[in-house]
């Protein structure tokens, strides 16, 4: 009996890109142009296994990228949202999750928007709400110290990549003075300049959490205004109606070491 070899079935892919939000689209941008049959979406920095697929550098290109975020938002405007929200995530696999996802957007019938039947709709909003749960978190759970150069410093150790998210909060909330938002976790932070927020990368040789014993990179100042805060908490504080088990619900043990409220606790 001849055995056929069929020369027509389609290779895989696995498509490598910088690790951009930007560059994600543009990888979706080309997959679909050239209806290509992905096998895997890579960040640059992952090693790359493609046992049975052939791979393929994907370079960020602004025009693509922007082609592909109108037509999903075009599509459904809270689609883009949860996408992005769910990219943040850092999940591992989320490109490819997305782009059966996005694939499912542009079905004639209508795709899975909305459709909580479905296995990966659900997933996809699953990540996006915790991703947003985060923001939320981080929006009021940061707190800034005073430092020797006149600069507002926060560290924070987020679940998820939420810098990109709470920019614009901080912004608005604190226009007329510096500050800089650290996520150490991604060692990478926000700079607000009073003009505009700068993406920037520190060598911190110190986490600089809310603890008891001083630091000589913030001011006395900073651990006055601290004290005064931390007496105005506790004379508010009435223990025979505190609901531990509430409290740690809505405020999670894992925030407490860079609350100055909680200096006492951590």
């Amino acid at each position: 009996m001849a055995i056929r070899n069929d020369m027509t079935m389609e290779t895989a892919t696995t498509l490598i890109y910088d690790g951009s939000f930007n560059g994600f689209l543009t990888t979706v941008f080309k997959a679909f142009e050239e209806r290509l049959h992905i096998a895997d979406i890579q960040k640059n920095s992952i090693g790359q296994n493609g046992l049975f697929s052939k791979t393929e550098t994907v370079f960020t290109q602004m025009d693509k990228a922007k082609r592909v975020w109108n037509g999903i938002r075009n599509k459904s405007n809270s689609a883009i949202k949860r996408i992005y929200f769910a990219y943040l995530s850092g999940h591992k696999g989320i490109e490819v999750l997305l782009y059966r996802y996005i694939q499912g957007l542009f079905q004639k019938d209508g795709g899975i928007s909305g459709d909580f039947s479905n296995d990966l709709y659900l997933k996809i909003s699953q990540l996006a709400k915790s991703v947003g749960r985060e923001k939320h978190r981080m929006e009021a759970f940061v707190r800034f110290q005073y430092t020797q150069d006149g600069i507002y410093f926060a560290n924070i150790e987020p679940d998820f990549d939420v810098l990109p998210l709470i920019s614009k909060h901080f912004k608005s909330r604190y226009a007329d003075q510096e500050w800089i938002i650290y996520d150490i976790k991604r060692s990478y932070g926000l700079y607000y300049n009073l003009k505009s927020v700068e993406i920037i990368s520190l060598d911190l040789k110190e986490i600089h959490a809310n603890s008891i014993l001083k630091s000589s990179v913030f001011s006395e100042t900073e651990y006055h205004y601290q004290q005064l805060w931390n007496d105005y908490f506790r004379s508010t504080n009435i223990k025979s109606r505190i609901n531990k088990k509430l409290h740690v619900q809505h405020v999670p043990k894992r925030y407490w070491k860079y609350l100055s409220e909680k200096k006492e606790a951590v």
